[in-house]
């Protein structure tokens, strides 16, 4: 068991070590949003998937660890968490106290991604809308009012006014 607890810890680190990444990204993407970088997004974005791929493997290897552990303490494999591993430890204070502070380190890490990403998503639709705005305005200034010409059945002939701007000549 001990062994299983150490190989747990080991994991748990690595996981906030990829985070921490994750954080950085997190930030260099907010910059490339704010100054419109799309070279930095994309670059950010490869960086990125690399480490949910790492994060995929460490979640994967930490629910193995947890399962291990579950078959030892004969409980269900399915319902361990490291909150309920933590509660199973109270004859073991220095393996609980290490456990609740990794977790807890892992939470802020967690806490502190969420946070970025909630302003990143933000910035994105801003940016977004900005664009869009941007197009309408475009089409807005290549397209005139129509005339109010019509033909010998009535009907508007839809003739558009010179796009050239002001007709005045110098």
């Amino acid at each position: 068991m001990a062994s299983l607890m150490e190989e747990l810890l080991d994991v748990l680190g690595k996981e906030e070590v990829e985070y921490q990444k994750l954080v950085e990204f997190a930030e260099q993407k907010r910059d490339a949003v704010i100054k419109g970088d799309i070279e930095q997004l994309g670059t950010v974005t490869v960086g990125e998937q690399g480490i949910a791929d790492e994060l995929l493997n460490l979640s994967n290897k930490r629910t193995q660890v947890l399962t291990d552990m579950a078959t030892v303490l004969g409980k269900d494999p399915k319902e361990i968490t490291i909150t309920k591993m933590i509660g199973y430890l109270e004859k073991q204070p220095e393996e609980q106290e290490k456990l609740t502070k990794q977790r807890d380190r892992l939470l802020e890490v967690g806490g502190k991604m969420r946070s970025l990403n909630q302003q990143n998503e933000a910035l994105l639709k801003q940016a977004l809308e900005m664009v869009e705005f941007d197009l309408t305005l475009l089409k807005s200034m290549r397209q005139a009012p129509e005339t109010a010409n019509y033909d010998k059945n009535a009907y508007n002939t839809g003739d558009i006014l010179g796009s050239s701007g002001f007709d005045a000549k110098q």
